[in-house]
């Protein structure tokens, strides 16, 4: 078998376990997500079973991976990233611009009008206006953010994000599904590193 072919092989198990214990999944709970024996996810996360495409196409799915991510194929040479935007209800668009479960999540959003209606959920998100006028509801509290501004809070308050009129409004958004946080390295109590 061709070298650079048995590593990319062989590196696909321990990118399954990784891609599933990042999420906090357990084998029997993938399997029933995915339909394949917990033997074989064993089997195909140790290296003991070579990867099929009938096996990756399920299990790049069920991690919301590109199949190409979960392989982790040579480089090609094309620069061009390929975004997919995803139509949400009312008009509004999502483009997801990371893709990496279980780790802070980046998306770029054109929001339509809707009516505010609060969530919680665990997590943490940061929002940063490129256009537009947003409006954030966060418990009690309302604020208007413009553009160059941005907000960031935690997803365990009920809260709501959306335009402030029937604009539409262009954000960068920010998700860390575990309640991760920023950690700011600059700024006047930011100490320089070697």
């Amino acid at each position: 078998m061709d070298p650079e072919l048995a590593r990319t092989l062989d590196g696909i198990g321990p990118r399954l376990r990784a891609l599933r214990r990042d999420r906090g999944l357990t084998l029997e709970v993938l399997a029933q997500d995915t339909g394949i024996s917990v033997s074989t996810l064993s089997r195909l996360e140790s290296g003991k079973r070579r990867p099929a495409l009938e096996l990756l196409i399920p299990l790049a799915r069920a991690h919301r991976v590109a199949l190409d991510q979960l392989v982790h194929a040579p480089v090609t040479g094309d620069p061009r990233v390929h975004l997919q935007p995803l139509r949400r209800e009312h008009g509004s668009v999502l483009v997801p611009l990371t893709q990496y479960p279980g780790r802070v999540q980046v998306f770029k959003q054109v929001l339509s009008y809707r009516e505010p209606k609060l969530v919680t959920h665990a997590g943490y998100e940061w929002l940063y206006v490129l256009a537009g006028e947003l409006r954030l509801v966060i418990g009690e509290r309302t604020f208007t953010l413009r553009p160059g501004e941005v907000a960031e809070f935690d997803t365990g308050e009920p809260h709501w994000f959306g335009p402030v009129d029937v604009n539409a409004v262009e954000i960068l958004h920010l998700f860390g599904p575990r309640g991760d946080q920023a950690v700011v390295r600059t700024g006047p109590s930011a100490r320089e590193r070697p």
